[in-house]
């Protein structure tokens, strides 16, 4: 566990922010030049509490030694670009397509098991601007229940070979959490797994995937998905989630495979309170200090009914484009959701506005 954490903060945007970065006035996030910072806050354990520390970016060479080596190290990794990952590019934002051929899925369950629905529904959100899709045959909402491992592949099977034979510049990423179901997807041409567990649930997991150096979204869940919303609890939700992904982004380096090839993803709504998840979506730019392009998934969660009450619409789309154009002020590259076309018109028009600044 980490004592001091560093999160870049104070952002410009567009043309005032390329031009901070020329004269050395701030920093660019992650390789992107759109999106600049000249502070940083520095996150302190101290005594089972958070404490907060802001500076200029100027001023880190007067910190004291312990904090400065420390923070130099983040620095670095924050301003790095993000290499592609199976063609995604990460100096601008990417939208992954939700689609899931299950019965029982929070928002969209039942609509597309049959397989021909399933792939119209896959062509639709890349043609409206998806750079990925990616799909699951296995509900992990609050509550739900595990799925025998051939019934979740035979779920998903025929829409992911049709779909590599009929649109092969598709790119897919499976959510699954088992290995059986992994190993069957990468045979046929799936490009990211996507393991809600955090690589948890199945020890046979990471095997697979670093086998093929098959690139993977890490993603925090706390507790399964029968048991993540009882009461969940943490020392602090955003530094909690923040030592996961260092400490198993370590096991990954240990064992030979590349950082470059992992996304994070903090998992909204998987075992957090809305407190937890704001705290997470308000602070998400300190993850950038993993080195990792960094993945949200906010569309049509629960968190939003709790926010907006008797506001509440069944899409959702108004909370969730909202919780979208705050990571994208946050440099976070990848969005996960169900309204592809929605969710790209809002950013399209959101950065053009933004470029003029």
């Amino acid at each position: 566990m980490r004592k001091y954490y560093t999160r870049p903060c104070n952002f410009y945007y567009g043309n005032y922010a390329k031009k901070l970065i020329k004269n050395k006035k701030a920093y660019a996030v992650a390789g992107n030049f759109n999106i600049a910072f000249d502070q940083i806050e520095i996150i302190q354990r101290k005594r089972g509490k958070s404490i907060s520390q802001f500076i200029s970016i100027k001023k880190i060479g007067s910190l004291k030694e312990t904090v400065r080596s420390i923070v130099k190290l983040d620095l670095k990794k924050i301003v790095n670009k993000r290499k592609s990952i199976s063609g995604l590019k990460f100096e601008n934002f990417n939208l992954m397509g939700v689609l899931n051929i299950t019965p029982d899925s929070f928002s969209d369950g039942g609509l597309f098991l049959n397989s021909d629905d399933a792939y119209e529904q896959a062509v639709s959100m890349a043609k409206n601007g998806a750079a990925i899709v990616d799909i699951g045959g296995e509900s992990t909402r609050p509550g739900s229940k595990t799925v025998v491992k051939e019934d979740e592949w035979e779920r998903v099977k025929n829409t992911i070979l049709k779909l590599k034979k009929n649109f092969p510049r598709i790119k897919l990423s499976l959510d699954t959490r088992k290995s059986y179901v992994m190993k069957k997807g990468i045979e046929n041409g799936v490009n990211i797994i996507n393991d809600v567990s955090g690589l948890n649930f199945d020890k046979k997991s990471f095997q697979i995937i670093n086998r093929k150096k098959i690139p993977f979204i890490l993603h925090h869940m706390q507790g399964t998905p029968s048991t993540m919303q009882k009461n969940p609890k943490y020392s602090d939700a955003i530094l909690d989630i923040y030592d996961f992904f260092e400490k198993k982004i370590n096991f990954c380096l240990k064992k030979k495979y590349k950082k470059e090839l992992i996304i994070v993803d903090p998992g909204i709504g998987f075992g957090k309170n809305l407190d937890h998840n704001l705290r997470i979506m308000s602070k998400i730019s300190l993850f950038h200090s993993l080195g990792c392009p960094i993945l949200i998934g906010t569309s049509r969660k629960r968190f939003i009914e709790h926010i907006v009450t008797k506001f509440d619409t069944s899409d959702r789309t108004g909370g969730t484009l909202a919780s979208v154009l705050y990571g994208l002020l946050q440099g976070v590259q990848l969005f996960r959701v169900h309204d592809v076309k929605e969710i790209n018109q809002g950013i399209l028009v959101f950065n053009k506005i933004l470029s003029k600044s």
